[in-house]
């Protein structure tokens, strides 16, 4: 009889459990993937869920983590003070427009001198700028906010911070926190005007004592005294009276420190464009 022909069993392999573990960490990390863009492009802020505009700011595998990060909340510190960095280009327009109505210009200092004989301001600082130019930056604020949303009630600067936040995040129980979101924004896009320019008047007084004039359509040149006083007198307003804002959060001291450094860039190029405009009677 012929024995039954035994064929001998297949060699066993690995390669079926190793393809197996293969893609259950391929979905494990799809996975995860998903999850983290799911957290990147809706985030909350107050009462509102919105898409963010951008990467958060905390990832720190993303760029170099802590240099992009930090370069994030340059450009969060510069969008959120916005209002009071551009109150000197509607002071500037203010200045320039509303005296060719008829009305103005009314030197603040009523064209007064010290005893060093020199103006108290000159005819470059006017009620006409002070109050226009810190209104207008109040109407820019609101205009901020209808971009983005009403993020008062929002976290911490770390939870959930999207470059273009809204200026209101943070400032629920503040003081210039009312019913109403839109005045709730003029009234902080004012305040940042009105320091802005109370910082700015700072630098012209100084100016003055040191004998560089102000009259008529000549101005003096002084670089310094011309950017820093108004950047400085803005952060330190945020910092010291805007509460649970997150124009106060000290997540944003750095890049403030930062941003006074770079406001001579950024004063020269607003001037230029001032100038060109026919704004300004001088470039600087």
């Amino acid at each position: 009889m012929h024995k039954a022909c035994s064929r001998p069993p297949p060699p066993t392999t690995k390669t079926e459990p190793f393809a197996m573990t293969r893609m259950g960490r391929t979905h494990s990390i799809m996975s995860s993937w998903l999850h983290a863009q799911a957290k990147l492009h809706i985030r909350q802020r107050g009462s509102i869920q919105r898409p963010s505009l951008v990467i958060g700011l905390y990832d720190n595998q993303l760029f170099g983590g802590a240099l992009m990060n930090f370069f994030m909340l340059f450009l969060l510190c510069l969008w959120l003070y916005l209002p009071g960095f551009l109150a000197n280009s509607f002071a500037m327009m203010w200045g320039k427009w509303l005296p060719k109505t008829g009305y103005g210009p009314w030197p603040i200092d009523g064209g007064r001198t010290l005893k060093d004989g020199n103006r108290i301001l000159g005819d470059g600082k006017t009620w006409n700028g002070l109050i226009g130019g810190s209104l207008t930056s109040g109407l820019l604020c609101m205009l901020m906010v209808l971009a983005t949303n009403d993020g008062s009630a929002a976290g911490t600067i770390q939870d959930n911070t999207v470059l273009f936040s809204s200026p209101l995040a943070g400032s629920a129980g503040t003081w210039f926190s009312v019913e109403s979101t839109m005045l709730s924004a003029f009234i902080l896009g004012t305040f940042l005007g009105f320091m802005c320019l109370v910082g700015d008047s700072t630098g012209s007084f100084f100016k003055r004592r040191r004998g560089l004039k102000r009259e008529g359509e000549i101005s003096s040149k002084a670089p310094i005294l011309d950017t820093l006083p108004f950047a400085i007198s803005v952060f330190l307003a945020g910092q010291l009276f805007l509460g649970t804002s997150w124009l106060a959060a000290e997540e944003l001291r750095i890049p403030m420190i930062a941003l006074v450094l770079f406001t001579p860039v950024l004063h020269r190029t607003f001037n230029l464009i001032g100038y060109k405009l026919g704004w300004k009677d001088v470039p600087y």
